[in-house]
């Protein structure tokens, strides 16, 4: 066993917690990802720290919440000097390597996604399966691999001259699993781990897959694993956001801001084929996923290897008569899978059930394996001392959306923060946005769902003030002292 593992991380884009076979009840077919687990550690209450993808992926590389590293929003270019592991990493002497996306920068409709000092001397990247970049390797991959499919589909390159467009289906969602975005970036991945056999550096590798992000499409033979009616229907309904904040009605009505498909636009059968398609796309990534650690095992790296799973953030897949992302803090759009595995260091079967650990987690998890000193403002945990229980998990979850994505007008910014039994939800109003201030308080141990809204109710006033006081604690555990006092004054 190397005193310097390899380090592997499996990210998958808009992937919620419970549709993963680890998860109790759930009915989604991953027997790989359920091996992953069985051979390492489950977190169940891990939450994202925005429900967003670049804030998220700025914390998951830097170990910090998106008010510390300060990429607040998609669109937004992580600032310099934000600790990035990736570079911490080779300048240790790993080989680290990216495949799929990375999104520390703006990557909008074709654009080319600036570079970072990321430390990344394997960089296979490719936004989505869509994006018309020139530096899109997948693309490139599909034009050698599959030349009549790329003819077929090129036409759907999205560009910065395309106007309208709304994330609907393209003819790179509908490829054929041989073709699929998934099966480069598990190809590429591959390929990473069989020439890394040969260099007596370790490495960390970077996989990131855009599966189950929208659009909804999945190759037929894993939509045919899940006929109508065999997922879960949504909780909630329209009725419900009567009691909710206002934009949660604009959100169900006009996803994305009027760029993505909306709650209204489908009846019953229809969001129906969208969940049982999500599982389906949750399917391909686990058979990927398998693919891959049969190359880590023929290899003979798997030993030497951790391997994190998790994912950006979550999905709202009709829940409470929205679709997609944006500022809700349901758990459906908040909370995702994290499993770990670290033959010889971790034992099989562990389940973390009490408490709360993030996707930032990621980074402090990875600096300590790699025997990499703590930086400044580190907000992460070691999620080996906490699978092990030699550290306590949180007893809170935080996330922070701040206007991100399309923008709405006047700005939406909303905070979360769930504690055992209860989860808060600041809708902020003057002076941080011309906004009237409105909430959301769920009392989880009889409303699991998150249906009825208590901010209002006045039964409910000194819970509501007591978790509002935590809050602000929360907050100023996070802020930045590492300013060395040299002196009382």
């Amino acid at each position: 066993m190397s005193a310097r593992p390899n380090i592997l991380v499996i990210c998958t884009d808009q992937h919620r917690y419970d549709v993963i076979s680890t998860h109790p009840g759930s009915v989604a077919r991953t027997p790989h990802l359920q091996r992953l687990a069985d051979q390492g550690a489950v977190f169940e209450g891990c939450y994202a720290p925005s429900p967003v993808c670049a804030p998220t992926r700025a914390s998951l590389l830097t170990g910090q919440y998106p008010s510390q590293h300060g990429l607040w929003s998609n669109g937004v270019t992580l600032p310099e000097g934000a600790p990035l592991v990736s570079r911490e990493l080779a300048d240790a002497g790993y080989r680290c390597g990216l495949v799929g996306k990375l999104h520390l920068a703006a990557a909008f409709q074709g654009t080319t996604e600036q570079r970072l000092d990321d430390g990344f001397e394997d960089f296979r990247w490719a936004h989505d399966p869509f994006h018309g970049s020139p530096e899109n390797a997948y693309h490139r991959w599909l034009r050698e691999r599959h030349p009549a499919l790329w003819e077929k589909a090129v036409g759907d390159v999205v560009t910065p001259e395309v106007t309208g467009f709304t994330h609907a289906d393209t003819a790179f969602d509908g490829m054929p699993t041989e073709a699929h975005y998934s099966t480069w970036v598990t190809e590429e991945t591959e390929d990473f781990i069989r020439r890394a056999a040969d260099d007596e550096r370790p490495f960390f590798l970077v996989a990131n897959f855009f599966d189950p992000h929208h659009p909804f499409v999945a190759p037929s033979e894993y939509l045919a694993a899940y006929p109508p009616g065999s997922v879960p229907p949504p909780v909630g309904g329209p009725s419900e956001l009567d009691g909710k904040p206002d934009v949660q009605r604009d959100a169900s009505c006009s996803s994305y801001v009027g760029h993505g498909p909306s709650f209204p636009d489908f009846d019953e059968q229809g969001i129906d084929e969208i969940r049982r398609t999500y599982y389906a796309m949750v399917s391909l990534v686990d058979d990927c996923v398998g693919r891959i650690l049969a190359t880590l095992d023929a290899a003979g790296l798997a030993d030497d290897t951790l391997v994190i799973f998790t994912s950006d953030h979550g999905e709202m897949l009709g829940d409470h008569a929205m679709l997609l992302k944006g500022p809700m803090m349901y758990d459906p759009a908040v909370r995702v899978p994290m499993i770990i595995r670290w033959p010889g260091r971790l034992s099989g079967g562990v389940r973390v059930e009490d408490g709360f650990v993030g996707v930032h987690d990621v980074a402090a998890t990875v600096r300590r394996a790699a025997g990499l000193a703590a930086v400044p403002l580190d907000q992460g945990f070691d999620l080996v001392d906490v699978a092990r229980g030699e550290t306590a998990p949180r007893g809170y979850a935080l996330s922070q959306y701040r206007n991100a994505g399309y923008p709405y007008e006047p700005e939406v910014l909303t905070t979360m923060l769930r504690t055992s039994d209860h989860k808060i939800v600041v809708w902020h109003g003057a002076p941080a946005t011309d906004r009237q201030r409105q909430g959301e308080l769920y009392d989880l141990a009889n409303d699991p769902d998150e249906l009825v809204n208590l901010w209002d109710v006045p039964e409910h006033a000194t819970v509501k003030a007591r978790l509002l006081a935590e809050f602000a604690d929360v907050l100023v555990s996070l802020e930045d002292r590492t300013a060395r006092r040299v002196h009382p004054w």
